[in-house]
């Protein structure tokens, strides 16, 4: 990220200065009832980035809209979002409509990125759902509806490319409806000539707004007679969707007796209901010609509400004392949360922080809290630290601030213990925001440095990137002692890699060992002879074991059967050492040996050669010898998978499973959301479940899943496991 230190001496990252970028004002708005925070959301190629641009260029915070084949885009700076063409972390884009700050939240779209979506649904009051007029509305998408309603989000419909060949307002509306229910109403009608769209009909104002001299800002003329009768079932429509969510519950008897309900009534009435989360404007737009442009920005700025309307996150002191509930209150106590980390070349730690309460000032002394999310490599921390440089972001533009009040977004940086999910709050009265929910990386990826001198770099630069991506978590396999970066899909381990690489690591990708195990199928017997006579005192240890299989889970049992003291109590716990160190180093492919019972019964020692050491290693050579002549069953981790699916793919999961050795547990029905699945599959079939399930399902199915035991691996696949 690059941006404008606060004595205003540019510094990049290598792009430069843009020249689209207008002087667009740093000062901080007047309250917190002159800002909207929205955010965009929609799959991939919906065209949610360009139509940020051409609002940005509309409001005049740019000179003129950037691109993303160019790589110009303002939202769109990461060079992994430069590469691939398509957004993969969160940005914020601040303009000035009227006298209302709005607070774009651009996030991306694909589903291995949700976790920068979960961020900005949480910086956010209210969701502008785009859906393009040419493409279907994917599943990924309608479960987010789902998922802003269950917690009241206002949300917005804007239709995009309507300058597309093959695009139609009417059949985009039907799938909306079809979609996110009857409660979608359209404020604009479409107008056409040929296939380009001339201008917009606005339902309740009876206005058309002219497109047709090919100008961004439209001329506005009343509807013509024809024009109104086309579209009189529609306003019918959105009238009584407006009024049905009225406080006045005579207004619908009186429209329907007859009586014209004046604009300014139905404008209010439909403001309340939009931010109340319970209508639901569909606009129709076009990011190339700028159709529909004003429209959205007004329809943000007046129906859309500000932060004043919205209940904030629950918040407690630290180690969950009890803390009273926070008001959006620029004078209230100091609450705000980390919803971004990124790492600038020049700048270091870049957070971008939601100020929930109070107002956060340049070189004020703050507390950091980060709690809960320990699971995530992620450990409990706190620091008080100075904030010496606050900021305004504009995409990855930084310009300079002295403070930021509740219900505003901002950017810090320098402060060096924060991370993303991170709470801000004053240092005399310390608070912790409640962690959002974070869905569960589950694809694993192991990496190795390439060279040794990699290896303090790799360490260093995973720190940095694990700080700021809470889906990402880090493990090191105590039995494989692979490093792996457990992700959220291919597209997410790019990603992670190209930032590793970026930070100049050497890193390369291996194949990911499953941890197995081995056991012994049948009974067998060892001799471990260790003599060895080199001038001085010698080596001298003999011990006879016998060695059983136990069932799977029972562990290691050693029993002593020696008779006649033949070998000393302390030579006999050296002969256990030896055994269970022959274990953890395996038998036949390098895995650790489970579930046996080894039996001592008997053996030789000498008064002078015989030592602790020389009954380990005869121990040793006696768990070996036993190995040889028995055969040896590998054993492969077995996961208790849970998955959740619509009905419809509920067929397809379940024949998948049993082409993944998969044993059906159970199924039951997930409230609201179709089945729920229960099997058992080995793990070696889930290293690229993430990805196969999202594609078997449409992006609708996730899953979950646990080590629930160890067994045996079937006879055709044991030789090619136990050489991965």
């Amino acid at each position: 990220m690059s941006g404008k230190s606060t004595n205003g001496t540019a510094k990049g990252s290598g792009r430069g200065t843009d020249p689209r970028r207008g002087e667009a004002s740093a000062s901080p708005p007047e309250g917190p009832d002159r800002i909207r925070n929205v955010v965009l959301v929609g799959h991939s190629g919906a065209g949610k980035t360009m139509l940020a641009e051409a609002m940005l260029a509309a409001a005049g915070a740019t000179n003129r809209m950037g691109s993303i084949a160019d790589g110009t885009t303002l939202s769109d700076s990461d060079p992994s979002e430069i590469h691939q063409q398509r957004s993969v972390v969160l940005s914020v884009l601040p303009f000035m409509y009227d006298d209302v700050k709005v607070n774009l939240l651009d996030t991306p779209g694909y589903s291995d990125f949700t976790g920068e979506l979960r961020a900005g649904l949480r910086a956010a009051d209210a969701a502008l759902f785009v859906v393009s007029a040419v493409d279907d509305i994917d599943a990924a998408t309608t479960a987010l509806w789902g998922e802003c309603e269950s917690v009241g989000m206002p949300r917005a419909v804007a239709i995009s490319k309507l300058d597309h060949p093959r695009a139609s307002f009417e059949a985009a509306l039907a799938r909306c409806r079809q979609a996110f229910g009857d409660t979608v109403q359209p404020l604009y009608l479409p107008l056409s000539s040929g296939t380009q769209v001339t201008g917009l009909h606005g339902l309740l104002s009876g206005t058309v707004s002219d497109y047709s001299a090919g100008e961004r800002r439209p001329a506005v003329r009343p509807a013509e007679p024809a024009e109104l009768a086309a579209a009189e079932e529609a306003r019918g429509a959105l009238i009584e969707g407006i009024i049905a969510e009225s406080e006045d519950e005579s207004l619908m008897d009186r429209y329907l007796g007859g009586e014209e309900i004046g604009l300014d009534v139905l404008f209010q009435d439909l403001e309340t209901a939009v931010a109340r989360g319970s209508f639901y404007p569909v606009l129709a737009t076009s990011a190339e010609t700028g159709v529909g442009v004003p429209e959205l920005l007004d329809m943000l700025k007046r129906a859309f509400p500000s932060p004043l309307e919205r209940r904030l996150p629950t918040v407690a002191g630290l180690y969950g004392s009890r803390a009273n509930q926070l008001s959006c209150d620029p004078e209230g106590p100091l609450a705000g949360e980390v919803v971004r980390t990124s790492t600038d070349p020049f700048l270091g730690r870049v957070c971008l922080v939601r100020v929930f309460s109070g107002t956060l000032r340049d070189d004020s002394l703050v507390h950091i809290s980060g709690h809960g999310l320990a699971d995530r490599g992620h450990p409990d921390h706190d620091s008080d630290e100075r904030v010496t440089h606050l900021h305004a972001p504009l995409g990855s533009t930084l310009r300079a601030a002295s403070y930021c009040i509740a219900g505003d977004i901002c950017a810090l940086t320098k402060i060096g213990s924060a991370e993303t999910g991170d709470t801000v709050s004053a240092k005399d009265e310390p608070l912790l925001i409640q962690p959002w929910e974070m869905p569960e990386p589950l694809m694993p990826v192991a990496v190795e440095a390439a060279t040794r001198n990699d290896e303090a770099a790799l360490a260093k630069s995973l720190a940095k990137v694990a700080a700021g991506d809470p889906t990402l978590r880090v493990e090191r396999n105590a039995e494989t002692h692979q490093l792996i970066l457990w992700c959220m899909g291919e597209s997410h381990a790019e990603v992670v890699l190209d930032r590793l690489r970026g930070q100049g690591v050497n890193v390369r990708t291996v194949d990911v060992v499953t941890p197995l195990r081995e056991t012994f199928a049948a009974p067998a017997t060892g001799h471990g002879r260790y003599v060895k006579q080199s001038g001085g005192h010698g080596q001298f240890a003999i011990c006879d074991i016998e060695v059983e299989p136990l069932e799977r889970g029972a562990g290691f049992e050693f029993v002593d059967k020696i008779v006649g003291g033949v070998i000393p109590g302390p030579f006999i716990t050296s002969v256990e050492k030896g055994v269970r160190a022959q274990m953890d180093k395996g038998v036949a492919a390098g895995f650790p040996v489970v579930d046996i019972r080894v039996t001592l019964v008997g053996g030789k020692t000498h008064s002078v050669d015989s030592s602790d050491a020389a009954f380990q290693s005869a121990g040793a050579l006696a768990l070996r010898e036993a190995a040889a002549a028995a055969r040896i069953q590998l054993l492969e981790p077995v996961s208790a998978v849970t998955i959740t699916v619509p009905d419809e793919y509920v067929g397809a999961v379940m024949s998948d499973l049993s082409a993944r050795r998969g044993r059906l547990t159970g199924t039951d029905s997930a409230e609201g959301e179709g089945a729920e699945i229960s099997a058992e599959v080995p793990e070696q079939e889930l290293l690229r479940y993430a990805i196969d399930l999202r594609s078997l399902t449409g992006g609708t199915g996730r899953f979950r899943r646990a080590y629930l035991r160890h067994d045996p691996v079937p006879t055709g696949a044991s030789s090619e496991m136990a050489h991965r």
